[in-house]
């Protein structure tokens, strides 16, 4: 039998369906948390998205590109109900909104995993709008918290999305003082809080729990790594930015990746794997997940102090 992973990502895997102008649309497969799935697959690390997607077409395609992805299959589950939608009615600022009541994610059942999972998995990650929606959000806390109790790291990204309002305040409480590892960018500690100034949300997200790593993220400006009374910058390296979809998940992915593999190495080490990750998946289009050789590539490249 196939080795169990040993990291998760727990979530949300839908459809994105994008204007194309007129009556033109496209659908793309996507979800934050499946993307960081996605992305430490790519990464060579032993990987699974464990969530559920309808058994229609929408689904296929997300079962189909689950596999390609190299994730164990055994973590996705299908049932018979409507697909989770993301249609993106304006690219030009950015404009959105959800399609899923009732739909398969929420109906995912941690309880049919492969027996022993939690024994072999090392890392955890949770966030997206599969936190948001209920009863979902309600399932995957009660997961954190079991994992937590079992000695297994946590990690999350609320990654902001306007559905995220004052009803959400109470899970990124939760979620942030269970988090062993949590990421979060300028933009999302502007929504998350309601806030015009960023770094005073953040010291409010850190006040959450000061014993947790910090990945803040600021765009073009590069990141910090927050852990403690230590704090380590970065600049992207120069690349030709196509498009910056999926860098957040990927930056995420190579923390975690760097973390879970190269458990010895110094913040600055940590932090220059999380922003060259991010800065290789802006050099394709769409959120494709950067491999290992592009992420070590560009590792000269990433500077960190």
């Amino acid at each position: 039998m196939t080795a169990l992973p040993s990291f998760i990502a727990a979530g949300e895997a839908l459809t994105d369906l994008l204007t194309e102008g007129g009556d033109r649309w496209s659908s793309h497969t996507g979800g934050s948390t499946w993307n960081v799935a996605r992305a430490m697959a790519r990464l060579g690390v032993p990987s699974a998205f464990a969530g559920a997607v309808s058994s229609d077409i929408f689904g296929e395609a997300l079962r189909e590109a689950n596999n390609a992805a190299g994730l164990d299959a055994r973590f996705m589950q299908q049932v018979a109900r409507a697909p989770l939608l993301a249609v993106v009615h304006s690219r030009t600022p950015p404009q959105y909104f959800f399609i899923g009541d009732d739909s398969a994610d929420l109906h995912f059942d941690a309880s049919l995993l492969p027996r022993g999972w939690q024994d072999r998995v090392a890392c955890v990650h949770f966030g997206g709008i599969s936190l948001a929606r209920e009863p979902l959000a309600g399932k995957l806390i009660a997961l954190a918290r079991e994992l937590k109790g079992r000695g297994v790291a946590i990690s999350y990204d609320p990654n902001f999305r306007a559905i995220m309002d004052q009803r959400y305040d109470a899970t990124l409480r939760c979620m942030a003082a269970l988090a062993d590892v949590i990421k979060v960018s300028d933009e999302d500690l502007l929504g998350l809080f309601r806030s015009e100034d960023a770094d005073a949300a953040f010291a409010r997200l850190r006040a959450m729990n000061p014993d947790a790593t910090y990945l803040y993220t600021l765009g073009a400006a590069g990141a910090r790594l927050i852990r403690g009374d230590s704090e380590w910058r970065a600049s992207p390296p120069p690349i030709d930015v196509v498009d910056t979809v999926g860098a957040g998940d990927a930056s995420m992915a190579g923390l975690l990746y760097s973390l879970m593999e190269r458990p010895f190495a110094g913040g600055a080490e940590h932090l220059r794997c999380a922003v060259a990750a991010g800065a290789a998946a802006c050099a394709a289009a769409g959120a494709a997940p950067p491999s290992l050789t592009q992420v070590e590539g560009l590792l000269p490249l990433t500077f960190a102090a």
